[in-house]
């Protein structure tokens, strides 16, 4: 086969490099072309030497480029792949730190709460030029597959008003089947059936077979209960399926940032989260695993590119959508994943303008969903809260009233647990200010927004947040490495 893959934001290395190997792990797909694209010229050139030197060890026909022109990438392409990270770890540090300000902990902030919605705004404009690029230079029909959070966000104003044929990607879903799998004591994951439905990053486990007996609520609990490392690290995340009666895909620590009952007070905070890891409830706990991360890669840079030279071993192919999705769409083998699309019928007690995330099924005639879902009425209930603060969200940042979105902020449940109105306003004015580089359709707020600022009586604090870690240097990384290798 012979089409082109367009990825934006390659300079997401490793994520680039994973979608690159799994798709070169389907046969018919040797001789594709993938164009990388990024505003960084030093990352692209950096992820290119890797996927070349994956393609002369493995003496693949894959064509590779990479330019930081856009539109020349998205020329003739099929797929497009977005990966972004609009305003980088610049902007990201922002959406941490300024809402602490306000008294609102957010352990990764990228989905909703006072982060995810500014990074919503970030987002949104960029997403609807690669929108317009796809609509005139890539193939008729081009499919959008949208890795980047806010991942409802981002769908919604692809399909909404950048009119192109998008999906969201995620894998919230499998993370979370293969945690319930394990707990459950199967030999894989592939013996766990499941139906699993409601919102990026709060989808329910609304029906649990493994092996083909049905598992109910009292047997997960147990279980999950008698894990000696889950029982510590998901320790909210049960006391929502315990209330709520279904397991939530979401980690610990995104969980608590969704609803308004967790981290609203600092003393309680710490009741709820485990430090083992980031993803448990860290304050800023992705911030900080982003920055190390970049860090260390590029001071490793060199093994990674060594590492480049080993042969694919489709084996170890991922379960990321993206590569079984093109090779359904492709060769017709039928794929079953998760996929976040306009709801339309698909969630029956769920907004219908909405992007929710549910089962579906993938040949050569497209993604096609499973319809007629109907959560349990807690489940619904939750996500309604966030729809309503997603939609609010992307109309801010299609029209750029300011005024919409501190309302869509005010109405977070987090920030609504914690903040005052007056000091909502004041928070939102603070970060659009301090984001105005990448937020061109608010520049005319700005300057009120800045004598807003100069007048403002809202206190705040100078504040870490319950549970703030510092980034750590790459001789503790790789102390930390080297002990681990010992001691496994």
């Amino acid at each position: 086969m012979s089409f082109k893959i367009a990825i934006i934001g390659a300079g997401s290395v490793g994520f680039t490099k994973k979608l690159f190997t799994d798709i070169l792990c389907v046969p018919e797909f040797k001789g594709i072309e993938f164009a990388l694209t990024d505003v960084s010229e030093h990352n692209l050139q950096m992820i290119k030497a890797i996927l070349d030197r994956i393609v002369e060890a493995n003496k693949l026909p894959t064509k590779v480029t990479a330019t930081t022109d856009r539109r020349k990438a998205l020329e003739g392409a099929r797929y497009v792949i977005s990966c972004v990270r609009v305003g980088g770890l610049e902007a990201y540090a922002d959406d941490i730190r300024i809402p602490l300000k306000y008294g609102i902990d957010q352990c990764v902030g990228d989905t909703i709460c006072a982060g995810g919605i500014l990074y919503g705004q970030r987002n949104i404009p960029v997403i609807l030029d690669f929108c317009k690029d796809i609509r005139e230079v890539a193939e008729t029909d081009a499919k959008f597959l949208n890795y980047a959070n806010p991942m409802a966000m981002n769908t919604w104003a692809a399909i909404e008003y950048g009119k192109v044929d998008t999906v969201g990607l995620c894998h919230g879903v499998q993370h979370g089947a293969e945690q319930i799998a394990e707990v459950l004591g199967a030999k894989s994951p592939r013996e766990l059936d499941y139906v699993c439905s409601g919102i990026n990053h709060q989808t329910w486990f609304i029906e649990l077979r493994l092996n083909g007996r049905e598992i109910g609520k009292d047997e997960l609990v147990a279980a999950f209960e008698a894990h000696p490392v889950y029982s510590r690290q998901e320790k909210l995340r049960i006391d929502v399926l315990k209330r709520f009666g279904v397991y939530s895909t979401e980690s610990n620590g995104h969980l608590s940032e969704y609803l308004p009952w967790y981290r609203k007070r600092p003393d309680e905070i710490a009741r709820w989260i485990d430090m083992s890891d980031w993803i448990h409830g860290e304050t800023g706990g992705y911030l900080r695993y982003s920055t190390e991360t970049r860090n260390w890669f590029e001071t490793e840079y060199p093994q990674f590119l060594e590492a480049a030279s080993k042969p694919i071993d489709p084996s170890k192919r991922s379960n990321e959508h993206a590569s079984h999705i093109l090779e359904a769409l492709e060769t017709n083998r039928v794929y079953r994943g998760h996929f976040n699309v306009k709801n339309d019928g698909v969630i029956t007690n769920l907004p219908q303008d909405a992007i929710v995330e549910s089962p579906g099924f993938v040949d050569r005639f497209g993604i096609n969903m499973a319809a007629g879902i109907t959560l349990p009425e807690a489940c619904a209930a939750t996500c309604i809260s966030s729809i309503n603060v997603q939609r609010m969200s992307v109309h801010a940042a299609i029209s750029g009233d300011i005024d919409l979105l501190k309302l869509a902020v005010l109405h977070d449940p987090l920030v609504g647990a914690v903040s005052t109105p007056e000091e909502v306003w004041q928070m939102v004015d603070e970060m659009v200010v301090a984001q105005a580089a990448w937020l061109p359709q608010f520049a005319h707020a700005v300057p009120a927004a800045k004598e807003r600022l100069s007048k403002s009586r809202v206190k705040t604090r100078e504040w870490a947040g319950a549970a703030w870690r510092s980034v750590r240097s790459i001789e503790e990384l790789r102390a930390e490495k080297a002990a681990l290798k010992q001691a496994g």
